[in-house]
């Protein structure tokens, strides 16, 4: 077992990608991660393209390093099968209502009497204290609430649209594997568990008005919120002769290599708008509408060499296929192909960080098939063969044969 958190153990109660995403981020850094799947099963094994049911790829990349156990927890065995493995965990984490956890009687509380020294954290939609305390939450209610899809009309969209992918779930579920670590370092300094509620809405406020608070910071304002530069709609990759490219020049070094490079020099001195930072700021709009303007008059090949050679921020353009084979993902190892025990060759992403002494690992194991490891967790627990095999009988759970 490598990584930094080799020896803590998580009993995962989540489903979909939020939460699934926070655990494979504690199980690539080394915890023994017990996946907790209802005898429906995780609906993500079935969304988009696999091999086999149960099996797709969006699950293969948000549940390795993981063991599964299925148990009913609407059942009394299988509640009490669920306390067994918490009596031993370092981490117990959830991702549904807390009212829904308190009606399985698997709120903290209860938790924390078979174990007082577990870390009980939950991620979902709000914060208890206010008037949405109850209601659902999903990826795009969260996009939308936190003001997102309006962020895309002021920057130009026709109309207001969710950013496409599950940014929300995403950073919600880094902001949640964050919280487990912290708090794992407190319990080593004092010997305490706790209770740790990580709402999405709240935290989705705060990264998007961390950008697009500006102004209004004050009181009174000083303007309206939003970041000018970012909702400018001439902030997007900039179409050249024959593609595109992705360009940020930014600092007053880099516009004055910029607007040398296109036969204007003393345009930073002679036009107040470009003269600094905070004035190009003010005046982004027409500064990037220029940009734009003379971009198209080459290709994107010589962009990329002039650019490079001027030490200005420059990037190519990659879509999903290219990301795919980019050279410096390829350079790094990024991308290993795999094979899967139940799903043959695959192709695997690297853990991004590097560590000098305790390197996690982005397969120590696969992810894993419904209910793979029911039987050797059970027994971990200290369940015997009979009673193993009358839990399987009642529906409590499901084991596996085919490993």
């Amino acid at each position: 077992m490598s990584g930094p958190l080799s020896g803590v153990r998580i009993v995962d109660v989540t489903t979909v990608l939020m939460g699934p995403y926070a655990t494979q981020i504690l199980g690539d850094l080394g915890a023994d991660v017990v996946k907790i799947e209802a005898p429906s099963g995780d609906n993500v094994r079935n969304i988009g393209p696999g091999r086999h049911d149960n099996m797709s790829g969006l699950f293969l990349h948000c549940n390795r390093n993981k063991r599964s156990i299925v148990l009913d927890l609407k059942q009394p065995e299988g509640k009490a099968a669920l306390l067994k493995l918490a009596e031993t965990a370092d981490v117990f984490l959830y991702n549904v209502r807390p009212q829904a956890m308190a009606r399985l009687g698997l709120d903290y509380e209860t938790v924390a009497a078979v174990n007082p020294r577990i870390i009980y954290v939950g991620a979902y939609g709000y914060g208890q204290n206010g008037p949405y305390a109850t209601k659902p939450a999903y990826d795009d209610l969260i996009q939308g609430a936190s003001g997102i899809p309006t962020l895309a009309v002021q920057a130009g969209s026709r109309e207001p649209r969710y950013a496409p992918l599950a940014m929300a779930d995403r950073i919600v579920g880094m902001s949640a594997a964050n919280a487990v670590t912290a708090a794992l370092f407190h319990r080593e300094r004092t010997g305490d568990g706790q209770r740790i509620d990580i709402p999405m809405f709240e935290t989705m406020a705060a990264f998007v008005l961390g950008d697009h608070m500006m102004g209004a910071t004050f009181e009174p304002p000083l303007s309206p919120p939003g970041y000018a530069r970012l909702l400018s709609d001439d902030r997007k990759p900039y179409k050249t002769r024959d593609g595109h490219v992705c360009v940020l020049v930014y600092n007053d070094k880099q516009w004055q290599s910029f607007f040398t490079m296109i036969g204007k020099p003393d345009l930073m001195a002679s036009d107040p708008r470009f003269s600094s930072i905070g004035k190009r700021t003010e005046n982004i709009r027409e500064l990037y509408r220029m940009v734009a303007e003379v971009m198209v008059t080459r290709t994107t090949a010589e962009w990329l060499e002039l650019l490079e050679a001027a030490d200005i921020p420059v990037m190519p353009m990659n879509t999903m296929d290219s990301l795919l084979t980019d050279p410096h993902l390829n350079a790094v190892g990024f991308f290993k192909e795999v094979e899967h025990p139940s799903e043959g060759r695959m192709r695997q992403m690297a853990v991004g960080s590097t560590w000098s002494r305790t390197q996690p690992e982005a397969l120590r194991r696969h992810a894993p098939r419904f209910g793979q490891h029911s039987e050797e967790l059970l027994r971990e627990a200290g369940y015997d063969n009979a009673h193993i095999a009358a839990l399987a009988a009642a529906g409590v759970t499901v084991l596996d044969r085919d490993g």
